[in-house]
Formats: C-alpha cells, structure tokens, sequence
C-alpha cells in the first residue's frame, strides 16, 4: 500500500553520472531535490572504464565545469594519471583524458552530494512515476513511499531491466551486479513512453599481482598535468603509469573457435550495441584483416590490485575469456577478479525529447544520460547537467536553457541525439562538431562561463576570476600586434635557428607568431618588455592568434547556420499539407516536431530539397500574416 512520504520540487531517479550533476545543479539553484538510487555503494559509479575524458569527452568534461558543474572537480581531486591526448594534431582536438582512483571518485562525489544544502539522497528503488493531466506529480518507490513533485529527472543509465549475459550464463541484473530495475519501465510505457534495447559491454578486471609489466609497454602520464576545471590552480601527484600489449594470432583463434557460443553470434542478445566502442570479439569479425589489437592495462585506483583490461569487452563464455586472455604477452598466467560480460537495459527515443530534454509528452519529465541512448560518463554528465538546469527553468517558468552546435560540444550530443533516432548507443566525438575550432577545450570558460552566471550556477568570485583572465588575453593579443620585430641581422639568426624564414620587413609579434615554427614562449627572444602571464592566458593568446584566419572562417559559417536557426517552425504546423514534401521528411518531420528550420535540417530523411519547400512556406506564411 503506497503512502505519502513528503514533497520535493524535483526528484532524480539515478545517482549515476548524469544523476549526480542533475540534482547538484537543481539544489545549487535553490530547488528541494531527491536524488534516489538504487544502492548507495552506486553514486557516481565507474562501471566501466577508470578513466574521465578522452577524444572529444574531454571537451565534455571541460564544458560542464565552465557551465558549474562537478565532474571536471571531482576527477581532478581523485586522478591517478593524466594525458593530454591527440598534440601531434591542432588544438581543435586536443583532449584531456585521466585515470581515476574509481572508488575515491565515487567517495568525494557522495560527500559532495551529502553537504549539499536542498539535496536529500536516499536508496530507493523507483517503481513507478504519477502524471496528472499530462504533468509530473509523483514517484513511487519499492516500498511504497510516494514522493511528490514538480519535476522529475530519469536518469537511470543501464538499470532498467538489466539483463547481463556471459555465454550461456543469462540473469537479470544492474552494473557491477547490483540489482536492476525490474519496475520503472512498465510504469515509463503504461504512460506512452516507447522503450528499445540497447547494449553494453564490460572487459574483466584482473588480478595485477598476475601481470608480466615486462613484456608490455609502460603508458606514462604527462610531465606536466593540465587540469580539467578552470578553478583547479594546479595538480601534484605521483602518477601510475599504464601498460600496453596487443593481441595476436592465438587469441583471434580462439575468438573465432568459440563465435558459436557468443550470445551476440546466438542471438540472444537483442540489444543493439555500441559501434565505436566494441567487444574484442565483434572486432575480430568485423576486422578480420587486422593482425592485432592494442589492449591497455588501466590501474582501478591506489588501493586495489584491480586492472581494467581495456579493449577486451567480451561475452564469451568464462572459460573462454581466461584462455584468449593468457595469449595475450604479459597475461600469461592472469586471474580473474571480475569476469567480462555484456549487460541489455530499456532506454528512451530520445527523439520524443525537446532540446532541454524535457518529455514532449509529459511536462515537467526530463530524461537523461544512457537512458537517451548515449554511452559514456562524459555524455551523461553533460545531460544531467543540462536536465537540472533546465527543470529549474521549467519550475520558474522561463525559456529553457538550449546550447545550439556552434556553442558547445555539449550541443552537438543533445542536438544529434534528439533529432537522429539511435540506432546505437551514441558516442561523442570531435568530429561530430562542424565548428571544432571554436569549440575548443582550452576556450570551454570563454565560450560558456556567462552562461553559468547567467543561470546561477557560478559564483560571483569565479566569474571576477574569469572577466579578469578574459581582459589579460585581449590585452595582451593587442600588445603583440604593436610590438614589431626589425629585420636585423641578430632577430634574422635566431628566426634561422627556429627553423622558420628571415624577415625582409618588419612585422608585429602577432603576425609573426602565425607561422606555423613560433610560439609564444619563443617570441620571448624579441619582447623583452613581456609581462608575466599566467599559462592558462598565454596559451590561449597563442592559439587565438595562430588560428585567427581559420576562426574567422568558422564565425562566417556559424552566422549563416544562426540565420537557419533563427526560423522558427510553428509547433501547430501540419506537415502533410505541405505539397512538395517528400511523404519520409513529413513522417520524420511529424514525429520530431522541431523548433526551427536549421532543426529540421540535421533530422536524417529530411532532404536539402524538403528544406527549400519549408523554407518556401514560411515566407509565404509570412506574407500571408502581413
């Protein structure tokens, strides 16, 4: 028998990444907040891999600490190693990627999820969410505790009838085996909501006691730790190296002796997974060719044994992990702690979502993380994130809170995944940005701190902190375009030892630093009147300057995209009046509703020629209405 157990303006169903930065965000901008999960042991949970960051992640990360966020703090206070990925390559896509002490993440995320004010946590498993009159009201929990409320956040990752499979071996469960969500998503359909199938997978944790290190190669950090959040001054740790080995002829035999017994080869497993992130043994399949597979070895943290073998995600039979495992060199007489298996879970069309992630068929219901279709720590952080954000714009009933793709990487994810139906679990990637120049990691703060002050989520000393390196940076790209560098004999030796041409004229230090052979420190040589300037300031006069051509390019493009944007779609529109659109771009068209013309654009099935027919209507809509 359910009874009221008390009212909240918004509950989080989910403590995991996207959860955790959903119901922070909420209770930071003065809302009362229950952040449910299904076991405590659960908040902020590293299922799989240790690690924060990588190719276009990073990017993540670092927009989510200039908009207010946790998870570029966290990892900077739990990190055991860290890298700077993608340098051969220009600063678009350079990305920050560090190895997490897993349980220390998961042990500051909780204490900071405890001390904060309006946040309740409590473990609860939700059964099932109240609407009324097409809103939010309610959610019931296991033991029958009702909770009102004014918005509700799901973010429930791979919970939602979890189903894990290890060969034959099948049984109901969550991540990390801890029990699934058997309930919610019968309560998620009965209120019209559709499910799909997604899948994900895990490699084993080993015993690194059982390890040769000798016959791998180490993966050192970085001499030099370049933090994740701006507010982070600096970060001095003795860092753990990684190994890497490969797989070889042995393994790929065994793999292909065993396909048979693989529940992905059977059937069994109906979830669709992840393309870019596959089991070893769909990449010997799919990559049949290819003679080896690089395989890392990533320390779980400071105080346990654990390995994550990193490109091993299998759901092969036990028996035939362990023997693929030990031909690989420097495994040779590895143990299992933890055996690798694949996991199916519920998720959303996130297609039914508007660009705040809010329902567009229960108001007041947001969704996010892997409960969208998207895979990774990085992807739901960014979605809790905005999920919090914009359900405290729905409680104060204003516009909601929407980054578009020239503002954010954080953009593009949301942007992607509601207008292209998943077809797989969604990953991000730098090159799903059209405009990776300006969004870059380095300029996170510039691009997206006022958004954070403007929403409350920054503090007034972070942002005097922010304006003051913003005014350093201008003033110091104008100081460089007056300093001129003669072309005497003594600059000319030492541009030669540069590697780059002499000079016939003279030219500005702002100029001079385009080319592609200085940087700023070099330039040090023909400024010796240079302030001292903070890293962080110089390096982004640097990049500013030496991309300058390019960026310029890039605004042209994003105030064209910003003219398609601006051409609002009426949400009454009846598509299939429409003449001249094709029957697929009215069905898509229908279905996803969206907000504008640049929208419309980006959903797959509406084609340039269905845009040219909108774009027709509108203007004649417009002339009609005059």
């Amino acid at each position: 028998m359910n009874y009221k157990s008390g009212d909240y303006d918004v509950i989080v169903i989910g403590a995991g990444h996207a959860g955790c930065e959903a119901a922070l965000a909420s209770a930071r901008l003065g809302w009362s907040t229950l952040l449910l999960t299904i076991n405590l042991d659960s908040v902020a949970m590293m299922p799989c891999n240790p690690s924060i960051g990588g190719t276009g992640k990073g990017h993540l990360v670092r927009e989510i600490d200039a908009l207010g966020g946790e998870m570029g703090k966290n990892i900077d206070a739990t990190m055991i190693q860290c890298r700077m990925l993608n340098t051969a390559k220009g600063p678009a896509v350079h990305s920050l990627r560090a190895q997490a002490d897993k349980k220390a993440y998961q042990f500051r995320m909780k204490e900071v999820i405890e001390n904060q004010e309006n946040l309740v946590l409590r473990q609860q498993e939700a059964t099932e969410i109240m609407v009324e009159k097409g809103k939010i009201t309610a959610v019931v929990v296991q033991t029958g505790a009702t909770y009102g409320c004014r918005a509700c956040i799901i973010s429930t990752g791979t919970y939602l009838k979890g189903r894990v499979f290890i060969g034959d071996v099948q049984y109901d469960s969550g991540p990390n085996g801890l029990f699934p969500a058997m309930a919610l998503s019968d309560s998620l359909t009965k209120e019209g909501i559709a499910l799909q199938r997604f899948k994900t997978g895990t490699p084993a944790r080993v015993d690194g006691k059982t390890l040769d290190y000798s016959k791998m190669e180490i993966q050192e950090g970085d001499e030099r730790i370049v933090p994740f959040s701006f507010e982070t001054e600096a970060i001095d740790i003795e860092q753990v190296p990684c190994y890497l080995t490969y797989t070889n002829a042995e393994t790929h035999g065994i793999i292909n002796a065993n396909l048979e017994r693989s529940p992905l080869v059977t059937g069994d497993v109906v979830g669709i997974g992840p393309r870019y992130c596959p089991s070893i043994e769909t990449k010997v399949m799919r990559f049949a060719d290819k003679e080896r597979h690089q395989i890392f070895m990533e320390p779980e943290g400071l105080h346990t044994r654990e390995v994550y073998v990193q490109g091993m995600s299998s759901c092969l039979p036990e028996d035939v992990q362990i023997a693929l495992y030990r031909t690989v060199p420097g495994m040779e007489g590895v143990e299992f702690m933890r055996s690798a298996y694949a996991i199916e879970y519920d998720c959303i069309h996130p297609t039914r979502l508007k660009g705040s992630l809010e329902s567009k068929d229960i108001d007041g219901l947001f969704f996010a993380g892997q409960i969208n279709g998207t895979s990774g720590y990085e992807e739901a952080g960014a979605q809790g994130l905005m999920a919090g954000i914009n359900a405290s714009q729905y409680l104060k009933e204003e516009e909601p809170v929407v980054l578009d793709r020239s503002e954010a990487y954080i953009g593009v994810l949301i942007d992607d995944i509601i207008n292209e139906d998943a077809q797989e679990p969604y990953r991000m990637m730098t090159s799903r940005a059209e405009y990776r120049l300006l969004l870059r990691q380095d300029n996170a703060d510039l691009r997206l701190t006022p958004i954070g002050k403007r929403i409350g989520l920054i503090s007034d000393e972070r942002y005097a902190c922010f304006e003051e390196k913003k005014k350093a940076v201008e003033d110091e790209k104008e100081r460089l375009k007056t300093v001129i560098v003669k072309p005497s004999a003594e600059n000319n030796l030492l541009l030669k030892e540069m590697g780059t041409s002499p000079l016939s004229s003279g030219i500005s230090i702002a100029d001079l630093m385009k080319r592609p052979e200085i940087t700023y420190e070099r330039t040090a040589a023909f400024d010796p009147e240079r302030p001292v300037l903070a890293r962080s300031v110089w390096e982004q006069v640097e990049v500013q300057l030496k991309y300058d051509g390019y960026i310029r390019k890039q605004i042209e493009q994003v105030e064209k995209f910003k003219r398609l944007e601006s051409l609002k779609l009426p949400q009454g529109i009846v598509y299939d009046r429409i003449s001249g659109l094709r029957n697929e771009a009215k069905e898509k068209l229908e279905a996803i509703r969206p907000a504008s013309l640049g929208q419309a654009s980006r959903i797959s099935g509406v084609s340039p020629a269905d845009i040219s027919v909108l774009h027709v209507y509108l203007e004649q809509e417009r002339r009609r209405k005059v």
